[in-house]
């Protein structure tokens, strides 16, 4: 067997040895013995990689190993991403999917079978391309109305900005207050919400007693549009909302008669004159 120069290797992109022809090492990767392979998971030269793809001891064990590798290149992945024998594994297609370097179209493909909760890992991962945890947040959306309580209380509670505000919208009372609650939820998440004039009151009224949410005042002059607001809680937003903002809010054509009043006498008791 002819051994080639060492000019007919170069260095990929992360690292890993690329082999422009066959060399000894993937001849020998591509028949070694089951026993022999674990240690080969750690080989460097991407061409003997590839040749433990074809080699018939190669299991899905292995190749569960293989893919905790990060620096994996693109092409191997896609490799892998081909072959339907492997995919049949969930373990498997799950560490395809969430592979910093396996290709976008095989991803967002594998991405469509994977379990609820992890579409919400894979939705909030950072190392994920932003389209795929995009798809992710979709899929998760399409699947909230036809998920029992229990999970959609678990995806409340762990799921993204986005996820939270498509479950909080949906005005279940426990899911609602879980919601809220929900470390990733943003102030912009919260006002998209609220934007809609048809929410359930369980919405309206948890947003409006919650301790943190019902502080800001975007959001008070944004509950102060929707008449289902407790009143009690409509007058102390009044109350705290500077001039300026009061004024802001008669302007709109869309709010609730006893808000517009309690504006007016609000204004009046400052003693400033109409708003």
């Amino acid at each position: 067997q002819r051994v080639w120069p060492r000019d007919s290797r170069t260095l990929g992109p992360r690292g890993l040895r690329m082999t422009r022809k066959p060399s000894l090492e993937a001849e020998g990767a591509r028949s070694a013995s089951r026993d022999a392979i674990p240690a080969l998971l750690h080989e460097g030269n991407e061409g003997v990689l590839a040749a433990l793809l074809e080699n018939r001891n190669f299991d899905e064990g292995h190749l569960c190993l293989l893919l905790e590798r990060k620096e994996l290149s693109e092409a191997l992945l896609g490799s892998i991403a081909r072959r339907k024998e492997w995919l049949r594994s969930y373990r498997v297609r799950r560490r395809v999917a969430f592979h910093p370097h396996t290709p976008r179209l095989a991803a967002m493909r594998l991405a469509r079978d994977l379990y609820l909760m992890d579409l919400v890992q894979l939705s909030l991962l950072p190392t994920a391309p932003a389209e795929l945890r995009r798809l992710a947040e979709e899929l998760l959306l399409a699947r909230l109305p036809h998920l029992p309580l229990g999970q959609k209380l678990a995806v409340a509670r762990r799921g993204s900005a986005r996820v939270a505000g498509g479950l909080l919208a949906e005005g279940h009372e426990r899911v609602v207050h879980v919601a809220l609650d929900n470390a990733f939820l943003t102030e912009a998440q919260v006002l998209r919400v609220l934007a809609n004039e048809r929410l359930p009151g369980a919405v309206i009224v948890g947003i409006a007693l919650h301790h943190k949410w019902s502080r800001l005042n975007t959001v008070r002059a944004a509950l102060l549009r929707h008449s289902q607001t407790p009143p009690n809680r409509v007058h102390e937003f009044l109350r705290e909302l500077s001039l300026g903002d009061l004024r802001a809010l008669a302007e709109s054509s869309k709010l609730p008669a006893n808000v517009r009043g309690g504006i007016r006498n609000e204004v009046v008791r400052r003693g400033t004159g109409d708003p």
